[in-house]
């Protein structure tokens, strides 16, 4: 539900979307916890550390494109983000199969037309599906999740990793692995001023225009080779996919 001291912006921000995203965030306080996929301390503050903290990144995302949420958990931020870009293809990569499960309840409660869910890891993924935009919040530090991100964009793509406070660290901490791997761009920002407080972190890059290799490094899980997807609320086997991520109640301290 729509919480009771709801965000004075939370209408402006969420516009014609706001039912389905309360419905979404029922399900995260409701089977999501009980499933053991959010903790229960961050049921009480889903709205302001989670679903608004995701929602700021909207800014970053063009009406339509095509995205893939690396190591998507319990959907934060790619089903958040599918409800603000209706007129976007997201991809939900997850290896976790608990996680696939509760994302594609999620998808067809929600009807969510153009969201698909992938079970598999990233470096299984890279080079058989690229996207517009890679997303990836509380999945691992930079240095890691930089080549795993850059794996899955198309040519000249962007990765938008929502981090914490210790951004800018991590940043000087990866330099070598982005100079490797030929990233441009890359800026960290404050999105969702005047929107949320406080404003959401992001680092920002620029895949290269020809990717060269597989993704660097590997996922900290390891997913099996199965792809699920919304085809009547069951995953349909098939290719690899996929990512690794850390626990989901971890996602609310947003450091990566």
């Amino acid at each position: 539900m729509v919480p009771e001291v709801a965000s004075p912006g939370l209408a402006g921000l969420f516009g014609d979307a706001l039912p389905t995203v309360a419905r979404y965030a029922d399900l995260l306080t409701g089977p999501g916890v009980d499933r053991g996929l959010v903790g229960p301390a961050e049921a009480a503050r889903i709205w302001d550390r989670h679903i608004l903290n995701c929602a700021a990144v909207a800014d970053l995302v063009p009406a339509r494109c095509t995205l893939i949420d690396l190591g998507s958990g319990a959907g934060l931020p790619g089903i958040v983000l599918s409800m603000l870009r209706p007129e976007a293809d997201v991809t939900l990569v997850e290896p976790m199969a608990r996680r696939v499960a509760f994302l594609l309840e999620c998808v067809d409660t929600l009807g969510l037309a153009r969201v698909r869910v992938v079970r598999g890891r990233a470096e299984d993924l890279a080079g058989q599906v690229a996207a517009d935009i890679v997303t990836a919040r509380a999945v691992a530090p930079l240095g890691r999740l930089a080549g795993w991100a850059a794996g899955l964009c198309r040519p000249g793509g962007t990765v938008l990793a929502i981090k914490g406070a210790g951004a800018r660290d991590e940043v000087a901490e990866a330099r070598t692995v982005l100079r490797r791997l030929r990233v441009s761009d890359l800026a960290v920002l404050e999105v969702g001023g005047g929107k949320v407080d406080p404003p959401v972190t992001v680092v920002r890059f620029v895949a290269p225009a020809r990717q060269r290799g597989a993704a660097a490094g590997r996922s900290p899980r390891a997913g099996d080779r199965h792809s699920g997807r919304r085809t009547s609320g069951r995953a349909a086997s098939g290719g690899p996919g996929g990512s690794g991520r850390s626990r989901e109640p971890e996602k609310g301290r947003g450091d990566g």
